[in-house]
């Protein structure tokens, strides 16, 4: 009996071993790939920004009330969003450009306020105020958060911290010493994704040729899912829509 359980144990760790191994992104070169295009768009009345009350620190953060505009809509367009194929085992290379990411607190702000980074990257956090900060980050996995590091900031400076998610896609970050402090930073996992912008429209290029799942992704809005299919050196094209809560 305890042969065949240290069997069944070897044989379930070299199965896994093997699945997390074939989950990782493989970069190879990519020949005559296509692209996916498309628009983002928004139905229903535009939420009004969140209004917070600045009650502390008011030398530095200011005494007006801060306005946090989580859903940014243009002429029914969407912008703050990001649109990307989930799963994907290999293609191009990841941009080095955008594989770490950084906040800065500036004016009990965080800039920017939402930013692509790659998965198991550094992140840096800048406290460029006078005043004590205490970043708060939070895997975010559809309604749910985890908690992924919590530091007090209490003199100007930085801290870096590796970011790993497992099953999130996305981290959303806060300031636990001011409550109108918000950002987010989508952490991409393979290097086809694209950030909209304000016109709603976006593109992933280089990409090999086959069947996908793609998202759009928002910091507080629910994600949009489809399929796409895309050919050798042709262009397809997937629409999102988003809808008020």
């Amino acid at each position: 009996m305890k042969h065949s359980l240290l069997i069944t144990s070897i044989a379930l760790g070299l199965a896994f071993g093997s699945t997390a191994q074939a989950a990782k992104y493989k970069e190879v070169e990519v020949k005559d790939g296509g692209s996916i295009i498309g628009t983002v768009s928004f139905k229903g009345d535009d939420p009004a920004p969140k209004v917070f009350a600045v009650t502390k620190d008011q030398d530095t953060c200011g005494k007006d009330d801060r306005e946090i505009d989580y859903v940014k809509v243009k002429d029914g367009k969407l912008s703050d969003v990001v649109v990307y194929l989930a799963k994907v085992k290999e293609g191009k290379k990841f941009d080095p450009d955008k594989a770490t990411g950084t906040v800065d607190q500036k004016g009990c702000a965080f800039d920017p306020f939402i930013q692509i980074m790659h998965n198991k990257s550094d992140f840096t956090a800048k406290n460029s105020d006078p005043v004590s900060h205490n970043i708060h980050t939070y895997e975010l996995m559809g309604r749910a958060k985890k908690t992924l590091f919590n530091i007090s900031q209490p003199d100007k400076g930085e801290i870096t911290k590796e970011i790993k998610l497992k099953r999130g896609d996305a981290m959303k970050i806060e300031c636990d010493q001011h409550d109108f402090m918000h950002g987010f930073a989508f952490v991409a996992k393979n290097p086809y994704y694209a950030q909209v912008a304000e016109d709603g429209t976006y593109k992933i290029d280089n990409v090999p040729a086959g069947k996908y799942k793609i998202k759009a992704w928002h910091g507080t809005l629910k994600d949009q899912k489809g399929k796409v299919e895309v050919a050798a050196g042709a262009e397809a094209n997937v629409d999102f829509e988003f809808k008020a809560k």
